[in-house]
């Protein structure tokens, strides 16, 4: 059962802070619809960012990351997006502590994949513990650091 004690310092509920021209940030609710409207919010910020060459890939990964966190984790999620030179980084923040297994599945299993998949196609990923829980973040490295971009670029969608 959530707790008001556990509730992080930022709310998840509320987007990070306040977003700059590199930076967005979405709270998503404990919905099946998350994952999917992760992977719109992604692929419009990148769009944006003119990273639409990174969308594939980070739909894909953000896809995994938020269903993983709707699956095992209680509480409210958000998703943080960040662009710093040639890296973008994605992260989902939710409330529990404990980072992601790795595991052993057989060839015909339907999960069980999400760390392969990080593996294969981020740059780099981890986890970091919060004072609230954690976060499960990726880099993927863009072929050139994006022009800059107008207000679109901010965070705060609500979609």
């Amino acid at each position: 059962m959530w707790s008001r004690a556990l509730a992080p310092v930022r709310p998840l509920d509320a987007p990070r802070g306040r977003a700059t021209e590199w930076d967005a940030s979405w709270p998503l609710p404990r919905a099946l619809t998350s994952a999917g409207r992760a992977r719109r919010l992604v692929t419009a910020q990148l769009s944006a960012w003119a990273l639409a060459d990174l969308a594939e890939t980070a739909e894909l990964l953000v896809s995994e990351v938020v269903t993983n966190a709707l699956r095992h984790t209680r509480g409210p999620l958000r998703l943080n997006l960040r662009v710093r030179d040639s890296r973008l980084t994605c992260e989902v923040e939710d409330t529990e502590s404990a980072g992601p297994l790795r595991s052993v599945v057989d060839a015909d299993a339907e999960g069980g994949r999400g760390t392969d998949l990080l593996d294969l196609l981020a740059d780099a990923w981890g986890s970091t513990e919060t004072p609230t829980g954690k976060t499960i973040w990726f880099e993927l490295r863009a072929a050139a650091a994006p022009a800059a971009v107008g207000a679109t670029g901010s965070g705060h969608a609500t979609r």
